[in-house]
C-alpha cells in the first residue's frame, strides 16, 4: 500500500513544481546567489542544531528543491546529498547547486526504495524538515532507512509541523487581527486525507482543480518519537516550538517541533 501511496504523491509533486519554484525563488542562479549571501537564513529555523559542518558528510531526505541542500554545503558540509522522489524538484534542485557551485548530489527516488548501494552508512548528519512525515503509511520503515544511511554517532535533525496544529486546531483569518482557532480536528485520527500540493499556491493562473492532490497520513507527536526510537535511533532531545512570527493571536499554541537523535 505504501508504494501506491508513493506513487500518488509521486505524480502530484511532477505536475509543475519547476515552474512552482521559479515562481517562488526565481531561476536557479538568482535563488542560488539568495542562498549564497545567507546561507544560515536559508536554514534558520534549524541551524542552532547543526554544529560546525566542516569536512562532513550530509543527506537531505525529500530535500524537494534543494535550498536547504545548497545551504548546509555553503556552511561546510564537504558532500550533500538530496533523496526525494520528484524528477521536477530534482531540476530544480540540481541546477540551483550548479549555480551555487557547491558539491549537491540529488538522488531521485523513493526513499523507502533505495538501492542496497546508497545506505553507505557513511553520512555524519541527516535532516528532515516541514510537511515531509505524513507521506508515510508507516513511520519506523522510514527512521529504519535513516539509521542505515547514517555513521555511528551520526546526527538526525527532523523538524515538522507540530501535530497540535495539523491535526487539532483549525484556523480562520487572514489576518493576525481577525484569526480565530477553534478544536475541530481529531488528534488521534489515522484517515488518510487529500490535500492540494504544496506548491500550487505558486501557480497563479493554474486551475487548481485540474491538480493531482496530495495524500496524507498525520502522526501524532507520541508515534513519531516513538517510531525513531524502535528503529534503534537514540533520542537527545525534542524541543516543541511556539509560532515564531509577532503574531500573538497564534501565542501559546505549538507551530512546529524539532527532534535530534542519534545512531549509537
Amino acid at each position: 500500500m505504501q508504494k501506491q501511496f508513493s506513487e500518488h504523491n509521486q505524480s502530484a509533486w511532477n505536475q509543475h513544481a519547476y515552474e512552482a519554484w521559479i515562481n517562488r525563488f526565481g531561476t536557479p542562479g538568482a535563488a542560488a546567489e539568495q542562498i549564497r549571501r545567507n546561507p544560515e537564513g536559508t536554514v534558520r529555523s534549524f541551524y542552532r542544531y547543526l554544529g560546525d559542518l566542516s569536512g562532513q558528510k550530509a543527506v537531505n531526505l525529500l530535500g524537494s528543491h534543494g535550498s536547504k541542500a545548497v545551504a548546509l554545503a555553503l556552511l561546510g558540509a564537504r558532500e550533500v546529498t538530496v533523496i526525494d522522489i520528484a524528477a521536477e524538484n530534482a531540476k530544480y534542485g540540481t541546477e540551483l547547486a550548479q549555480a551555487a557551485d557547491v558539491n549537491v548530489r540529488y538522488v531521485t527516488a523513493d526513499v523507502l526504495e533505495l538501492p542496497e548501494e546508497e545506505l553507505t552508512g557513511d553520512y555524519q548528519l541527516a535532516v528532515m524538515e516541514f510537511g515531509i512525515l505524513h507521506y508515510f503509511l508507516d513511520l519506523q520503515p522510514l527512521f529504519e532507512i535513516i539509521r542505515k544511511l547514517l555513521a555511528p554517532g551520526g546526527r538526525l535533525i527532523l523538524q515538522d509541523f507540530h501535530p497540535i496544529t495539523t491535526k487539532l486546531i483549525s484556523s480562520r483569518g487572514t489576518t493576525a487581527k481577525i484569526r480565530k482557532h477553534k478544536v475541530t480536528g481529531d488528534y488521534f485520527d489515522t484517515s488518510i486525507e487529500e490535500t492540494d500540493v504544496a506548491y500550487s499556491k505558486f501557480l497563479p493562473g493554474q486551475d487548481e482543480a485540474s491538480l493531482i492532490k496530495v495524500k496524507h497520513r498525520k502522526w501524532t507527536l507520541g508515534e513519531i518519537v516513538t517510531a525513531a526510537a524502535s528503529a534503534g535511533l537514540i533520542i537527545e532531545r525534542l524541543d516543541e516550538e511556539p509560532n515564531r512570527s509577532s503574531d500573538v493571536y497564534d501565542k501559546g499554541i505549538p507551530k512546529s517541533f524539532t527532534l535530534l537523535a542519534r545512531k549509537g
